[in-house]
């Protein structure tokens, strides 16, 4: 093998692998597109309810617990039971929230694209910390 070639191989293996790091972290950019679908009733930006609670330092909080909203009983169970916000547990609520708590008053069907799902944690994930 010449030196391009092997120069053009590792180039090729760099570009692959980045892309691939960037798709499992997701884009924070695009996720705030995504979030468009969820900011009729949401807020991420501040501490303020509307028709749901503020996302606003959502991962590591109990389900059902953000002060001054009035969730439902199915919501408050899950906290109850142990449900906090995290990337599993939030990405299986995304996909299908009535599966995910039994209950939710959340009329939302869910997000199917598993890449807009990761883009949009990742957007969350910067109002989390």
């Amino acid at each position: 093998m010449t030196y391009r070639v092997v120069l053009w191989i590792g180039a090729s293996i760099v570009a692959v692998s980045s892309l691939d790091a960037q798709a499992q972290e997701g884009d924070a950019t695009a996720g705030a597109t995504v979030f468009k679908k969820c900011a009729t009733c949401h807020i991420v930006d501040s501490d303020t309810n509307k028709v749901g609670p503020s996302l606003n330092k959502l991962f590591g909080r109990k389900a059902g617990t953000h002060p001054n909203f009035a969730y439902s009983t199915g919501m408050k169970e899950a906290g109850d039971g142990g449900l906090v916000w995290d990337e599993a547990t939030l990405r299986d609520y995304l996909h299908n929230p009535k599966a995910k708590v039994k209950g939710t008053k959340m009329a939302f069907v869910g997000v199917k694209d598993e890449q807009e799902i990761t883009n949009l944690i990742a957007y969350l994930k910067q109002y989390s910390q």
